[in-house]
């Protein structure tokens, strides 16, 4: 039976049954090409994009127009997978008339059925100002990785009273704001349980602990593609990586002894055919 593409409501229903919800970070048409056959109920198109993809150190050094790149890649592939593309570093925070320019790009240019932001009260009404306009939001709470910096690096939130304290009010002024749905990254998981019980909106646990509604991982981090640095909540089901290097030495092996291309992966022509054009090519003079 063909997938069936999730929405809002759903999620909202498998909240209230306690069904979990699934969700993965990816970028590309072949990766999602890949996510929209399986049982993932819900993709991000990550400003993470700027380290899986790009090589940079930081999320903030992506712009809006490279991501709507890889929003329209995945879109090109998501038929059946509920779609989220990330806004980036400083396409929000200005004034909601920025945000509901830039937030109206991701989701008519980038095709994707959502957008996210990062933040709590301080955007609260930004976050509104969107839902209103019509456009479905997620927030991103904890851990947000485009104010690292002023959050001491990237390590976990909420482990004291007051911050744990300014967490679930976020939440709580993400939700009266009408978010559809809550990104909540590394915190404990009692603050976390605190918070999946206290608003009616799903929320979707990185390295939150597993009384969230949902789970979210970069997908090149659970397959095993990405190396240079893994963080603690990272589960990896695959080792594609080293997958890739023994494909990629074989086929460099083969290359080089001559054994690839054989036969069947090689076009061939009838010997006299052969034969006529050496002939033709020598009587015209061409060789």
């Amino acid at each position: 039976m063909e997938k069936q593409k999730a929405s809002i409501l759903k999620f909202k229903e498998m909240k209230k049954q306690g069904k979990k919800i699934t969700m993965v970070t990816t970028y590309d048409f072949a990766m999602m090409s890949q996510v929209d056959k399986s049982d993932i109920d819900m993709i991000l198109v990550g400003d993470s994009a700027a380290n899986t993809m790009m090589g940079y150190e930081k999320t903030v050094q992506i712009d809006l127009d490279t991501m709507l790149v890889f929003c329209k890649a995945v879109a090109n592939a998501g038929k059946h997978t509920f779609l989220v593309g990330d806004m980036p570093f400083m396409t929000y925070e200005i004034n909601a008339e920025q945000a509901m320019a830039n937030a109206g790009r991701i989701i008519r240019e980038g095709r994707m059925d959502a957008v996210k932001l990062e933040g709590g009260e301080r955007i609260a009404n930004t976050v509104a100002a969107l839902v209103r306009a019509g456009i479905p939001v997620m927030g991103h709470i904890g851990l947000t990785p485009q104010s690292a910096a002023q959050l001491g690096g990237f390590k976990v939130q909420g482990k004291n009273l007051k911050d744990a304290k300014q967490i679930v009010k976020d939440a709580l002024a993400l939700e009266k704001a009408g978010v559809f749905a809550i990104v909540l990254e590394a915190i404990p998981s009692p603050v976390a349980k605190i918070i999946t019980e206290s608003v009616q909106v799903p929320t979707i646990g990185i390295g939150a602990g597993n009384y969230c509604d949902g789970q979210v991982l970069v997908i090149h981090d659970l397959l095993g593609l990405f190396d240079r640095y893994t963080p603690k909540f990272v589960k990896r089901y695959a080792n594609l990586g080293e997958e890739m290097q023994k494909a990629l030495n074989t086929y460099a092996n083969e290359v080089r002894e001559g054994v690839f291309p054989d036969n069947e992966h090689s076009f061939s022509m009838p010997r006299e055919l052969v034969e006529q054009l050496t002939d033709e090519l020598k009587t015209e003079g061409i060789l």
